[in-house]
């Protein structure tokens, strides 16, 4: 037994190393493509090829990679996510072989009132006619995953080329100060030849779905630690009073609970499994963790704001970049609507709730 136990503690050791190794390599290359959005979505297809999947045994050093990113880099990690996010999706709906080696790929599964895709079957396959918003980077990726309306009022996941001549991305749609390297504006598909991926409301009813909004949280929790970084820097670089203790401290306690959260949840999805039977679980799961760490954020946002006054929002470009890069994110989380979400899943779904 104790042999036993030895071999399983060195390969624990071996892969503990590959990770680690895998981690700095993420952090060199975000560093070396930052500002490049060719050589960043260049490492998306790089990392597509190495990086696992949510509930395979190894989800919390995918979520760990995310994290590293966005701690250096926002918006390449917010390049980066969709792209692991659609080879993920085409994994689980078994339709692997759509992503080539070469292509690289976004998610557009956002909705807005008074705009709407929608779906035909025709002789010829399905086409997609109307407009997509949100439709980050539309114009330089390759292939997106799309969800349109079907003429019963379910939704479908679909695969496009975005290269298709039916497609018109809308310029100078994007005015954000935050991400303003990743246009997320609105694109309009006229009959665009597309392939459904997975069965009608299967996108949106699977327990990946949750786990992809976990991995975003994973990235925002990653660009927490960037900002308190740069508070921990400060304060060790000049004579610290208690109220920078306190904020320090305060700050500590905020990054380590998100950082728990993402691991327990790692462990739920892996310990879950890709073939979820009770997907209610699943998102009840992320709407807790997104919470969780979406909260953590904008609160260190604030100390660090109150600790580091002006300064560094005027003049650190880098931290000015990620404050305003984060503040954005986070607002794919609905804040109090997504509480109340949280609430009604713990009723409807029947489960125990603490």
């Amino acid at each position: 037994m104790l042999q036993k136990n030895s071999a399983i503690a060195r390969l624990d050791e071996r892969r503990n190393e590959q990770v680690d190794r895998m981690l700095r390599d993420a952090v060199t290359h975000t560093i070396a493509c930052s500002d490049d959005l060719d050589a960043t979505l260049a490492f998306a297809r790089q990392l597509g090829t190495a990086t696992p999947s949510p509930g395979h045994g190894r989800t919390l050093q995918l979520w760990q990679t995310l994290a590293s990113v966005a701690a250096v880099d926002l918006t390449v990690a917010r390049i980066v996510e969709p792209h692991l996010d659609a080879l993920a999706i085409l994994r689980e709906a078994r339709e692997g072989a759509l992503a080539t080696p070469s292509s690289v790929w976004g998610v557009f599964a956002a909705e807005s009132a008074g705009v709407e895709l929608t779906a035909a079957e025709t002789d010829d396959g399905w086409r997609l006619s109307g407009t997509k918003p949100w439709c980050s980077l539309a114009g330089r990726l390759s292939h997106a995953l799309v969800t349109a309306r079907l003429a019963d009022g379910h939704r479908r996941l679909f695969a496009v080329d975005l290269t298709d001549e039916g497609i018109v991305v809308r310029p100078d749609a994007w005015a954000a100060r935050g991400l303003t390297e990743v246009p997320s504006g609105p694109v309009d598909f006229d009959r665009v030849d597309a392939r459904p991926v997975g069965a009608a409301g299967w996108y949106l009813s699977r327990a990946g779905f949750a786990w992809g909004g976990i991995g975003v949280a994973a990235i925002w929790w990653g660009g927490t630690l960037g900002i308190a970084r740069t508070l921990d820097h400060s304060t060790r670089e000049r004579r610290a009073d208690q109220i920078a203790l306190m904020q320090l401290g305060a700050v500590d306690v905020l990054i380590e609970t998100g950082r728990l959260a993402l691991a327990y949840a790692a462990a739920v999805v892996d310990a879950t499994g890709i073939d979820a039977e009770q997907p209610e679980r699943a998102g009840i799961l992320a709407l807790r963790t997104r919470s969780i760490v979406a909260g953590s954020a904008e609160q260190v946002i604030a100390r660090a704001g109150h600790a580091l006054g002006p300064a560094p929002l005027a003049l650190n470009a880098s931290h000015a970049r990620r404050v305003a890069d984060l503040q954005l994110y986070l607002r794919q989380h609905h804040a109090e609507r997504d509480e109340a979400a949280l609430g009604t899943a713990l009723l409807e779904s029947g489960l125990p709730t603490w």
